[in-house]
């Protein structure tokens, strides 16, 4: 299975950058970052990816998932790779569908109570 990583370093070497230290330099980040970054280790914040996307003119669509032909929009990318979004879906990959249906519930009470 191909990752982000694999992608971002596919990318690089395709642009004719070979090191990651030459790449992180491109962007004001430590080598170790690109690094990490390769290995699908740690993922870029919205605003790197949005820079990335753009200097290797692709989607963040493409870097994120590997798919050329979707094109969502980077308003929802921003959204999605929000440190406080994050926070919601961080354990719900792994949840059991009775509590993701609780969680739905109470979200629902929230908002209906606050009206």
């Amino acid at each position: 299975m191909t990752t982000y990583g694999d992608r971002l370093r596919r990318l690089r070497k395709n642009k004719g950058i070979h090191s990651q230290k030459e790449f992180g330099k491109l962007f004001g980040l430590s080598e170790s970052t690109i690094s990490m970054y390769e290995r699908s280790e740690r993922r870029p914040d919205y605003e790197t990816l949005q820079k990335f996307s753009e200097f290797f003119e692709v989607s963040i669509d493409y870097i994120i998932t590997g798919n050329e032909l979707d094109n969502s929009s980077n308003e929802m990318w921003k959204e999605i790779l929000d440190p406080k979004t994050q926070i919601f879906f961080k354990d719900l990959k792994d949840a059991p569908e009775e509590k993701i249906e609780e969680l739905i519930r109470f979200w629902e009470f929230i908002k209906n109570r606050d009206k």
